[in-house]
C-alpha cells in the first residue's frame, strides 16, 4: 500500500434499546428454552438453570426482627421472674426442672441468673406443676397395681363366716401342736432325720400302671391313702387301689383334655355324697361320687367356658371348692349352696395353680404372669405379693407348718416363701426343665418336686440338699403326690403311665 492511498474508518453503529432490560432479558431466554414432553422448560442453547423460586428480603428480615423482638421480650420477662435467694432452694428447682445442680466454675449468682433464664423460657409455674404432675403419675401406677374386685352375692357373706370361724380352731389346734414339736428332745429331732435319711435312700419303683392311652396329666392320692385317682387327656378319669394299682372305676363325662382330678378331704368316709372333682380343657367342671353305680358326674360347675380350667382343689372344710381359670381369674364354689361365691382377678394373665393353707384360711394362687399371690378368705384381700420367678408357675403347695410355701415354675427352679415375712426364703435349682409338680410331705420333713427332665427329685426341709432322685419314666413327668400315711409316692406321666414309688421294705 502507498502512502498515497486514502484510508477509509468506518464508525461502529449505535444501538439504541427500547424498553427495560428485565423485558429483552425474557424474549432472549424465550428464544433459547423450549418445553419437553413434561411442560418442563428445557435447555436448547446451554445449560441454563430456569427456576421460579424467588427470595423474598422483606420477609426475611421480618422474621428477624421478630426474633429479636421476641428476645427482648423475654429478657425483659426474665428480670421479672422471681427467683429465691436460698441456693439449696436454687439447686432443687434446677432438679425438677431436669437441668444440672451446678457447672464447672459457675457460683450462687450464676446459678441464680441460670434458673432465671429457664423460667423465663418454660415458665414460672412449671416448678410448682411439676410435683403435681409426679403425684399423678404415682397414682396412677397405683391404680394400676390395684386388684380388682367382682360384687359377690350375698352367700358370700355367710361363706367368709364360716371360713373365719372354721380357720380360727383349726389355727388353734395347729399352733398347740407347734408348740409340742418344739419341745421335742434333740435326740428325737436327729432319730427323725436318721429315719428320713434312710427312707429316701431305699425309694424305688413298687408298682408301675399303664393308666390310659393317651398322657396322665394328673395324680391323687385318697385321704385314707387306699385310692389313687388319675386324669388323662383322653378325657377319662379313673380310680386305682393302693399299692397292686387294680383299676376299681372309671369316670366318664369329660369331652377333652382333663387337667387335673382331686379328693375332697372327707372322701371315703361314711355318708358322704361328693367324692372327687375334676376339670378339663373346656372348662367343664364335674363331681364325682366313688359309691355311684354310674360312671357320669353327680354335678356339673358351669361358668368357666370356653376358658381353660387348669385346677380345682377342695378348702379343708370340703364344703368350698377353688378353680383355677384361664380368664385371668380364679373362683371359689360353695358347693353346699351349689353356687359361685367369689370371682377374684388380680393376675395379668392365666391363674394356673392354687392351694388352701392347712387351716382354711388363706389360699395362694400361681399364674403364667410368673406371679403368686396369696389372698385372705376372710377378708378377700391379697395380704401377700411373689414376685422372684423368671416364667410361669406351675405348682404351688402350703407347708402343714401353715406359713411356708414352695412354687415351682418354668425357670426350672423351685422357691420357698414364708407368709409371716411376704419374702422368699430360699431359691432350690431344682430340675433341668420346668417344674410341673411339687408337694410337701405331710408331716412337712421334705418336698417332692417333678419335671419335665423325666426325674422326681426329694429335697429336705430346712436345708434344702437333695436327698434323691428317682428315674424310671420314659418321658416328661406330669404330676405327682404323696400319700397321706406317707408310705407311697405318685407320679403321672407323658408316656402313659403312672407309678408308686416306695421304699424297699415297704410290705
Amino acid at each position: 500500500m502507498s502512502d498515497d492511498e486514502e484510508i477509509t474508518y468506518l464508525r461502529k453503529q449505535k444501538t439504541i434499546h427500547y424498553g427495560s432490560l428485565e423485558d429483552q432479558e425474557r424474549i432472549r431466554l424465550s428464544t433459547l428454552t423450549a418445553t419437553d414432553s413434561d411442560g418442563e422448560p428445557k435447555a436448547v442453547g446451554g445449560n441454563i438453570n430456569v427456576s421460579n423460586e424467588h427470595f423474598d428480603l422483606e420477609d426475611a428480615m421480618s422474621k428477624d426482627k421478630q426474633a429479636l423482638l421476641e428476645e427482648f421480650e423475654r429478657k425483659k420477662k426474665a428480670r421479672h421472674v422471681q427467683v429465691s435467694t436460698d441456693d439449696d432452694e436454687v439447686k432443687k428447682n434446677l432438679r425438677k426442672l431436669g437441668q444440672a445442680i451446678c457447672l464447672f466454675g459457675e457460683g450462687p449468682a450464676e446459678r441464680r441468673n441460670r434458673l432465671r433464664e429457664l423460667l423465663s423460657r418454660v415458665g414460672e409455674d412449671v416448678v410448682a406443676k411439676k410435683p403435681e404432675e409426679e403425684k399423678e403419675k404415682r397414682q396412677q401406677i397405683k391404680d394400676q397395681d390395684t386388684t380388682w374386685y367382682h360384687e359377690g352375692p350375698p352367700s358370700l357373706l355367710d361363706a367368709r363366716l364360716f371360713m373365719a370361724e372354721y380357720s380360727l380352731l383349726k389355727a388353734h389346734f395347729r399352733l398347740k401342736s407347734l408348740r409340742e414339736e418344739a419341745s421335742i428332745p434333740e435326740s428325737t429331732l436327729t432319730a427323725r432325720l436318721q429315719d428320713l435319711h434312710k427312707y429316701t435312700t431305699s425309694l424305688s419303683i413298687y408298682c408301675s400302671q399303664i393308666g390310659d392311652t393317651r398322657p396322665i396329666s394328673y395324680c391323687r392320692f385318697s385321704p385314707n391313702s387306699q385310692y389313687i385317682a388319675t386324669s388323662s387327656w383322653s378325657g377319662l378319669c379313673k380310680l386305682w387301689s393302693v399299692p397292686d394299682c387294680t383299676l376299681v372305676k372309671t369316670f366318664r363325662g369329660h369331652n377333652c383334655n382333663v387337667c387335673s382330678i382331686t379328693f375332697n378331704p372327707h372322701a371315703c368316709s361314711t355318708g358322704n355324697v361328693l367324692d372327687l372333682a375334676s376339670c378339663a380343657s373346656d372348662g367343664s367342671v364335674k363331681l364325682w361320687s366313688m359309691n355311684s353305680e354310674k360312671e357320669e358326674p353327680i354335678a356339673d360347675l358351669e361358668g368357666h367356658a370356653p376358658f381353660r380350667v387348669s385346677r380345682a382343689d377342695f378348702h379343708p372344710s370340703g364344703r368350698f371348692l377353688g378353680t383355677c381359670c384361664f380368664d385371668n381369674s380364679w373362683r371359689l364354689w360353695d358347693l353346699e349352696q351349689a353356687e359361685e361365691v367369689l370371682h377374684q382377678e388380680g393376675h395379668c394373665k392365666p391363674v394356673y395353680c392354687m392351694s388352701f393353707q392347712c387351716d382354711g384360711s388363706i389360699v395362694a394362687t400361681g399364674g403364667l404372669d410368673a406371679f403368686g399371690r396369696v389372698w385372705d378368705l376372710r377378708t378377700g384381700r391379697c395380704i401377700m405379693f411373689m414376685e422372684g420367678h423368671l416364667k410361669s408357675i406351675y405348682s404351688i403347695d402350703f407347708s402343714p407348718n401353715g406359713y411356708q410355701m414352695a412354687t415351682g415354675s418354668e425357670d426350672n427352679t423351685c422357691r420357698i416363701w414364708d407368709v409371716r415375712k411376704r419374702a422368699c426364703l430360699y431359691t432350690i435349682p431344682a430340675h433341668m426343665s420346668l417344674v410341673s409338680g411339687l408337694r410337701y410331705q405331710p408331716d412337712g420333713h421334705f418336698i417332692v418336686t417333678s419335671s419335665y427332665d423325666n426325674t422326681i427329685k426329694i429335697w429336705a426341709n430346712k436345708t434344702w440338699q437333695m436327698l434323691k432322685t428317682l428315674s424310671g419314666h420314659d418321658n416328661k413327668i406330669m404330676g405327682v403326690d404323696i400319700s397321706p400315711d406317707s408310705k407311697y409316692i405318685a407320679s403321672s406321666s407323658y408316656d402313659r403311665t403312672f407309678k408308686l414309688w416306695a421304699p424297699e421294705y415297704t410290705t
